[in-house]
């Protein structure tokens, strides 16, 4: 009985074994139909296995399809979220050197103005010391102290060093302050005028011949001024005011100092603008003006300028000047004597060919007293209108230190 009936269960239990393993068969090909449907992202395809191993991948019915790696990027195939940034790292903050150089550059720049105007000073006083043309008095003695100064400012280089060592190990300021106060001490000396001869002096040494005409052509000028009557000035500085503007104007058009064109008024009208026996018109007694002249100074005006306007007169006389200042190189001395002696006899240019004269010392003894005398006249007058310009009063010179102050202002024009 037994026998019979296991034998009769046998087959039985056989089909549905076979039935079991295709109904697997078919999910499995469902599932993979359903994927091709579904607008998923391609999978990508797991490695086959090596040989003799087997496939680990479809145990208990599980699909052999291994779910797709994810790249290094962390997207899935390579493709969806867009790759990650990497962290930036902070940067480094660069040294701070701007404020060590600025420092150094300060110190530098105060040290250099102090030690080149003490070699000024000390070259002019002496220059003034041992001026003469003796070997042993003069000649000599001033190369010793030429070379005396080198070995002076090289031992004070070394001293300065030593001592920049010492500050910056106390504070990293202290260098430059110290320098500036330096210079800041001999711009007080040099604003309150104690350096002035000595600045004279090198001035004459390094000018030579051409300092020199120029410093006793100037000191000329401060004698002519203090010869002058203050009451007479006063009148002409009150005179002068209805005209100041137009004046200014035409000096700054043509590159001149102001208080230059108010001498050359001055000197040539008294700021009293009537004809002269001689033809002159206008403030500035213009008679003979060259037709170059004329057209740049009408180019400035707007106009063809008239001689009995003040304005166009003051424009004329400006352009004139500058034009005998270019004919004679910038000399003012002789740029002054040809705008008085005008175009007449050829000029003051062909008289000083005629002559030989090469400057204003030696144009002199050819002429008469009163060109000769006119550019002086000229400047003491433009002098007393930059004293009042400056100071608001006009100083006597033989008072006290005003000397002193009025040589510093200098001559207009210079």
């Amino acid at each position: 009985m037994d026998r019979k009936d296991r034998r009769g269960a046998e087959p039985t239990g056989r089909p549905e074994h076979k039935k079991t393993e295709r109904e697997e068969h078919s999910v499995l090909a469902a599932k993979k139909g359903a994927d091709r449907q579904q607008p998923a992202e391609p999978a990508t395809a797991a490695p086959a296995p090596p040989a003799g191993r087997p496939d680990t991948g479809a145990k208990n019915g599980e699909s052999a399809v291994r779910p797709p790696r994810r790249s290094k990027a962390g997207t899935t195939g390579g493709q969806g979220k867009k790759k990650a940034k990497p962290r930036s790292r902070a940067k480094k903050k660069p040294a701070r050197t701007r404020r060590p150089l600025l420092l150094a550059l300060l110190e530098a720049t105060c040290l250099t103005i102090t030690a080149v105007t003490a070699i000024m000073v000390l070259l002019g006083l002496a220059a003034e010391r041992f001026s003469g043309t003796r070997f042993f008095t003069s000649l000599l003695p001033f190369a010793l102290g030429v070379f005396g100064l080198v070995v002076v400012a090289s031992l004070s280089l070394f001293a300065w060093l030593r001592l920049r060592r010492w500050l910056l190990a106390r504070s990293p300021w202290l260098p430059s302050v110290l320098a500036v106060a330096c210079v800041a001490g001999v711009g007080v000396l040099v604003v309150q005028g104690q350096f002035y001869w000595a600045f004279g002096h090198f001035r004459t040494l390094v000018g030579g011949r051409a300092e020199a005409g120029r410093v006793t052509l100037t000191h000329q000028v401060f004698a002519a001024y203090r010869r002058l009557d203050p009451a007479q000035l006063h009148t002409l500085i009150a005179r002068a005011q209805p005209y100041t503007r137009d004046i200014d104007q035409a000096a700054a058009a043509f590159g001149l100092d102001p208080d230059l064109l108010h001498g050359v008024a001055a000197t040539e009208s008294s700021f009293l603008p009537r004809p002269s026996s001689d033809g002159g018109q206008g403030l500035f007694q213009l008679t003979r003006v060259p037709d170059e002249v004329t057209a740049l100074a009408g180019r400035h005006l707007g106009i063809a300028p008239r001689v009995d306007d003040h304005r166009h007169n003051g424009f004329l006389a400006a352009a004139t000047l500058r034009y005998y200042l270019k004919q004679m190189q910038n000399d003012l001395f002789l740029g002054l004597l040809a705008y008085n002696i005008g175009p007449k006899n050829g000029g003051l240019r062909f008289i000083m060919q005629q002559y030989g004269a090469m400057d204003f010392v030696t144009i002199q003894p050819y002429l008469q007293q009163l060109p000769r005398d006119y550019p002086i006249r000229v400047l003491s007058h433009a002098l007393a209108f930059r004293l009042y310009r400056s100071e608001g009063k006009l100083l006597a010179y033989e008072e006290g230190l005003n000397a002193v102050r009025i040589q510093q202002l200098g001559v207009p024009g210079l």
